[in-house]
């Protein structure tokens, strides 16, 4: 169990302790899509989903997920979060939702999931808003791109 941080001397899980860490400036950047057809892509992109303005409520769902991660990832300790910003994009080529969160804070553990649930968050919401029209939407791609702050530094994706 060597490099699991989530893992005790004996096996089991646990928090991790963070308590002696020291607070730093703590940046995430995550990134997904729900990849949807050409109907559902212009029902989006005109505003006619019955439902209201997907990308509006995907993107305050997201910010909702990030603030709230600590309720659903068992091991995440709560964060006072001191940003967090969606962008939600439709990429033609695609045909997708296009979701990017970052997120920040000043503490003793990083944002990355709070970054990742945003996405994760906001495109299920996408998926919700939009499955009357279509129900073989995918989500996927969902990674860290970046990350700053903490004992590991900076993080960038290739």
């Amino acid at each position: 169990m060597g490099d699991f941080t989530h893992f005790n001397e004996h096996g089991r899980c646990h928090m991790v302790d963070v308590s002696e860490k020291s607070d730093t400036s703590r940046m995430a950047v995550a990134e997904g899509y729900v990849y949807v057809n050409s109907e559902t892509f212009s029902l989006i992109r005109s505003g006619g989903v019955r439902k209201g303005d997907v990308l509006t409520v995907a993107q305050i769902a997201g910010i909702m997920g990030a603030k709230r991660t600590s309720d659903i990832i068992p091991m995440c300790h709560p964060l006072m979060l001191s940003g967090v910003n969606l962008e939600l994009t439709l990429d033609e080529g695609k045909s997708a939702v296009r979701i990017e969160a970052v997120v920040r804070n000043r503490g003793s553990t990083g944002v990355e999931m709070e970054a990742l649930t945003a996405v994760s968050v906001a495109a299920l919401t996408v998926y919700d808003m939009c499955k009357a029209v279509q129900r073989d939407m995918r989500i996927g791609d969902i990674r860290l791109l970046h990350k700053e702050g903490g004992v590991h530094g900076v993080f960038h994706a290739e």
